[in-house]
């Protein structure tokens, strides 16, 4: 029943990241291209696993259920693979701060989420 509800979750969690993934493709905005999709769904994955540890254990809800919504919902969502490799393509263009930017954006923030996932479910 758990990789059930991880494939649901998952699929969930990547309809998501596509609405996110449009939604800032079609707005109009500035060039060059700056992977804001990506922060975004990283960081919003970052804080949903952190929520999800954290009420895990404080509503007794078990493994099985964290592991549902942080491999399924987040793991569906977040990209760890559009992040580096946006980050390739930035240095390629020689946008070197772009790339820094994008690299401590996403890890500082990312942890950030986490954080305050973990302090609201305590």
């Amino acid at each position: 029943m758990t990789a059930l509800l991880v494939g649901i979750f998952g699929v969930a969690g990547a309809l998501l990241r596509f609405a996110v993934d449009s939604w800032f493709a079609h707005r109009p905005g500035r060039r060059p291209h700056w992977p804001w999709a990506t922060l975004t769904v990283n960081v919003t994955g970052s804080f949903i696993i952190g929520l999800s540890i954290g009420l895990s254990g404080r509503l007794e809800l078990g493994a099985d259920w964290h592991t549902v919504i942080a491999t399924g919902l987040a793991g569906g969502l977040t990209t760890f693979s559009s992040w580096t490799t946006a980050t390739v393509r930035l240095l390629s263009e020689a946008r070197y701060r772009a790339a820094a930017l994008n690299v401590a954006a996403n890890l500082v923030l990312g942890l950030a989420a986490a954080a305050l996932g973990l302090r609201l479910a305590g």
